[in-house]
């Protein structure tokens, strides 16, 4: 059974998602709830439910499904990193009635019009937080942001930081200056990194798993499958795949590993990651 270490979920009758806004996104201008997903990823025993917006209510919201779910097995929500009082709402999440679902917190850094926001003193200082209150933190960065996320987990040796989407390299570019990046900040322990997010990089109409192959060569040298795993981005990824083929994919791109090693990627990395 497969572990999916990144998905999402949204409700849109109790909040709009506007980054989903704009005519191309339409695929996935609807809500997908829990049902969905598990209708859409029959083969999933366990799953990684990750924050969509930067609001603290839609935390509280996600462990509610984490603890009423089957499948949902741990949270990545949202705090506000930059906040003076981030270890108190840090607590107060953890405290709460649902809290032993947290595992992880994650902000928009690829929003974020500074290149260097993760080397603020204010969000080391939040980042440094998430680590004392026994959590990871989620850097969904674009490769622009990648010295700075290279200095963060050099500077924080003690908080486990896990790359989103393998930080967005422009799928069908040259992966040289990126894949220079990646393997600078493979070179830290701390951080594992998620085969996730390769297809909505790559043209959604046109991409193969031929084009996806090199980035993914990058991370798996520079990871290894210990550090490797899985996450379908649904339903992020059905601008470009279904979930189904998003997993044929990344099959096809594990299959001359031992069986040993795809299990890592396919759950065993996710699952100590994520303590599922």
């Amino acid at each position: 059974m497969i572990v999916d270490a990144h998905h999402h979920l949204w409700d849109l009758s109790v909040r709009d998602q506007d980054w989903i806004t704009d005519p191309p996104m339409g695929v996935i201008r609807r809500s997908f709830l829990e049902p969905d997903f598990i209708a859409a990823a029959p083969s999933v025993s366990a799953s990684v439910l990750v924050q969509t917006v930067c609001v603290p209510e839609e935390t509280p919201e996600f462990l509610a499904v984490a603890a009423s779910s089957d499948v949902v097995g741990a949270v990545v929500g949202w705090t506000d990193l930059t906040s003076a009082s981030v270890g108190d709402a840090l607590a107060s999440l953890l405290d709460s009635p649902n809290g032993s679902w947290l595992r992880g917190i994650r902000h928009q850094v690829q929003g974020e019009p500074d290149p260097e926001w993760l080397c603020r003193k204010d969000v080391w200082h939040g980042l440094a937080q998430v680590g004392a209150a026994g959590l990871i933190y989620e850097l969904l960065t674009l490769p622009s942001q990648l010295p700075a996320a290279r200095k963060t987990v050099a500077a924080l040796g003690n908080v486990s930081f896990v790359v989103d989407h393998c930080s967005k390299p422009a799928i069908g570019s040259d992966p040289g200056e990126w894949a220079e990046l990646v393997r600078s900040l493979a070179a830290h322990e701390n951080v594992t990194c998620k085969l996730s997010g390769l297809v909505t990089e790559a043209d959604w109409k046109s991409w193969d798993v031929e084009l996806l192959r090199p980035y993914f060569e990058v991370v798996l040298d520079a990871f290894g499958p210990s550090r490797l795993m899985f996450g379908s981005d649904w339903p992020v990824c059905l601008l470009a795949a279904s979930f189904e083929e998003w997993l044929g994919a990344a099959r096809e791109l594990v299959s001359e590993l031992s069986a040993d090693e795809q299990a890592e990627i396919f759950s065993g990395t996710a699952r100590r990651v994520y303590s599922l």
